[in-house]
């Protein structure tokens, strides 16, 4: 009786011992992946220039968000978030980091401004002075926003260019037999090495699926974060499709497609757009110079006969 329970004992310890085993090995690997997740993170957030530096929160920077708070009283529009965030600047801190520039520009302009007033005249009156001081403080304060707007543009513009290749690449890996979640994370990475902007977006978007986001949610949030209609038509006819059951391969072969001829299209038009644009240069420059050159001379020949 007595071998009996210590055989149990036995027994009862070594799956004690087998169960808790295998748990730390599931968490083992569980932070492995949970690791190799934030590493891919951060190489998506290295493209935000305001990734390193605030977050030691020391230097220029972090003088920048104490300053961009005391503007913005520690909040921001959703307005700008979104706009900072269609634009790269992925960085809690980069709405704050914005305002504080902006006031620090302006602040900038303000001072060259008075000292653009001392070097021209003494002899101007007070409202020419001021109102030359309070433009260079205008000018200079609107500097971010064309800088914000420039980025913006450029990355709408590298998308809209690799676009169909990408979406070429995930209907190859999907017809070959992968699903859509493994054939998103290896065009993510084939893609990266032509463009970093579109890499980003895809890795974030399968980040934010590894977290336990929906891929519906995850496809609407790639669109609102890069603002390209592009994006956010094919989160809809992946959502539709997931939703009822179509053929993803056939989908995305279509739907590149519709993409090459809407862009041949838009070619075409803005070819034939070109010639009417064309007139005011050809009225302004063209014409005049060929006008001169062809009467020019009989102009000359007849006032030398007219004066002889």
């Amino acid at each position: 009786m007595n071998f009996l329970n210590t055989e149990n004992l036995y027994i009862s310890v070594l799956v004690f011992m087998m169960v808790f085993s295998i748990g730390g090995v599931i968490l083992v690997l569980h932070k492995h992946k949970q690791k190799k997740i934030e590493s891919k993170m951060l190489g998506i957030l290295e493209d935000d220039p305001f990734h390193k530096e605030t977050k030691s929160g020391k230097g220029f920077l972090a003088f920048l968000v104490k300053v961009g708070n005391i503007v913005s009283h520690g909040r921001s529009g959703t307005a700008l978030w979104e706009q900072m965030i269609q634009a790269g600047y992925l960085n809690a801190y980069a709405p704050t980091i914005y305002m504080g520039v902006k006031l620090l520009l302006f602040v900038i302009g303000l001072v060259a401004g008075s000292l653009l007033v001392m070097v021209l005249s003494k002899e101007m009156d007070l409202g020419t002075k001021l109102m030359i001081i309070f433009l260079g403080g205008t000018l200079f304060f609107f500097l971010p926003n064309i800088v914000i707007v420039s980025r913006l543009r450029k990355r709408h513009d590298e998308i809209y260019r690799n676009l169909p290749q990408a979406i070429d690449l995930l209907e190859i890996c999907v017809s070959s037999g992968l699903g859509l979640d493994m054939a998103w994370n290896i065009v993510a990475d084939e893609v990266r090495q032509v463009s970093s902007v579109l890499s980003g977006s895809m890795s974030l978007t399968n980040f934010e699926m590894h977290l336990g986001v929906s891929r519906i949610d995850a496809m609407k949030h790639m669109a609102d974060r890069t603002g390209v209609d592009d994006l956010k038509s094919l989160a809809a006819i992946l959502i539709q499709t997931d939703r009822f059951g179509t053929s993803i391969a056939d989908t995305l072969r279509i739907f590149a497609q519709s993409i090459r001829e809407e862009r041949s299209f838009a070619a075409e038009e803005a070819a034939e757009k070109m010639g009417v644009k064309l007139l005011i240069p050809m009225i302004l420059f063209i014409f005049p110079a060929t006008l001169l050159v062809m009467v020019g001379p009989a102009v000359i020949s007849l006032t030398n006969a007219l004066q002889q």
